[in-house]
């Protein structure tokens, strides 16, 4: 609680935060600036909650103001540091600090309705397999050291079942569900500079969507709205002008499919429709802006992964509701076009996985999380030229679901995801560690 005569019980670094805190800084922005981890200024934060006894940003930056610990710009009396020596007497709250909390008060009631109403169906006491409960992971306990996977700056929101897809050197997590329900929020990583920025938001907020690059255009297909339904409308985000368009709808509306792109069509694989899991294969025509119809898999499943491998499409895991699913399965466009059945078997991975990743870098594909009914706690590597699955090591102790999962220079990143919460992680598996001969040094060590 605060210290007599409105003097700081903070220590210096904490009066520095508290100070970036009141300006709106985000995590991520005040360890820049003070060149600190972005996890060590979650634990000044929890430091200075418990030291001033408030639960959030907003109580904490309401506090300073009124306590006149923190200096605003424009404020006509300078704040108090913990050096400085307490006034004789209280000094009255000067009217521009009682105009500035009744606005912030207001914003933060204008908020709260704001979430309740826009989160429409998409109640925690309401959720099935297309939505969780709206509130975030404590990953306190959950997150462990495991070789070759390197903790990058977080999401700035924490969310699940978006798509994530890399694009020249930068990754695009788009959409999914966060604690404040379905989103259309387009962040940006730069790997380089481990850093996040915001884009133009996708005009129709989607979960359980997928995302490919084709031609340097981002496509969305489909996915989970905020009504609680699956929708048809497609949207296609250009990189270079921060833009999105309209295409050809889907054939029907369609959510947690599995998506992979070649270099000329994209594949959309199995699915929710809004009444049921489907085993449909509908395969799009960038240039055409139209669609086609595939050959359908064995089973309906929703929630599987899917990766062009060569002029082939793996499908890995799912989950129709009561089970998951282990088996992987090759599509040959080349046997549908000749009239032949397109689908063969491959090797079966260790474990079922239902809301899986999978990414492809070098020679091997990568499998990582999922666990619908059952936790998985160790992600797989498969190796096409001898069709064999391994085992590598999972970042987090738990179960671990509906992440984007995506390759980039040799390295494979898993964004967000559920684990009993919404998750903001950013976990990079350094994957070349594993061609590297006996006795050799890497950079990551």
């Amino acid at each position: 609680m605060p210290t007599p005569e409105n003097q700081s019980p903070l220590s210096d670094r904490e009066q520095e935060i508290l100070q970036l805190l009141v300006t709106g800084a985000t995590n991520l922005q005040i360890a820049g600036r003070l060149t600190i981890s972005p996890n060590t200024v979650k634990v000044h934060l929890r430091n200075i909650y418990e030291k001033i006894g408030v639960q959030s940003r907003t109580e904490a930056s309401m506090l300073a103001v009124r306590e006149g610990w923190v200096t605003l710009e424009g404020a006509a009396q300078p704040a108090l540091s913990v050096s400085a020596a307490p006034k004789a007497q209280p000094v009255p709250t000067p009217l521009w600090q009682r105009i500035y909390l009744v606005a912030a008060l207001l914003l933060v009631l204008l908020a709260f309705f704001y979430v309740q109403f826009m989160s429409g169906h998409q109640t925690p006491s309401q959720t099935n397999d297309l939505s969780d409960p709206q509130v975030l992971a404590d990953v306190a306990g959950m997150a462990r050291s495991v070789a070759q996977w390197v903790m990058r700056a977080p999401m700035p929101t924490a969310r699940s079942r978006l798509a994530l897809v890399a694009y020249e050197d930068k990754l695009y997590a788009i959409g999914g569900a966060s604690a404040s329900g379905v989103t259309g929020l387009v962040e940006v990583y730069d790997p380089e500079s481990n850093g996040w920025l915001p884009l133009a938001s996708k005009p129709t907020g989607v979960s359980n969507a997928t995302a490919a690059v084709v031609d340097g255009m981002i496509y969305v297909p489909g996915g989970y709205t905020i009504d609680g339904t699956p929708t048809d409308v497609f949207e296609v985000y250009d990189p270079w002008r921060d833009t999105w368009t309209s295409r050809s709808p889907l054939p029907q509306p369609l959510c947690a499919y599995a998506m992979a792109a070649t270099r000329d069509r994209i594949y959309l694989i199995g699915g929710w429709d809004g009444s049921g899991y489907v085993a449909s294969v509908f395969i799009y025509e960038p240039e055409e802006d139209r669609w086609l119809t595939g050959v359908p898999m064995d089973e309906p499943r929703g929630f599987a992964a899917a990766i062009a491998l060569d002029d082939t499409i793996l499908v890995a895991g799912g989950y129709d509701g009561t089970k998951e699913f282990a088996q992987m399965y090759a599509y040959h466009p080349a046997a549908q076009e000749r009239g032949a059945d397109p689908w063969t078997r491959r090797a079966d991975m260790a474990s079922p996985r239902g809301g899986l990743g999978i990414a492809s870098t070098g020679d091997a594909l990568y499998a990582i999380g999922g666990g619908w009914t059952a936790s998985a706690d160790f992600s797989e590597r498969y190796d096409p030229s001898t069709d064999t699955w391994s085992s590598i090591p999972m970042p987090l102790a738990s179960h671990w679901r509906n992440m984007g999962v995506t390759a980039l220079g040799g390295r494979v990143f898993a964004v967000g995801g559920w684990s009993g919460g919404h998750l903001a992680l950013n976990e990079e598996y350094r994957t070349l560690l594993y061609f590297l001969p006996l006795g050799a040094k890497s950079d990551a060590e």
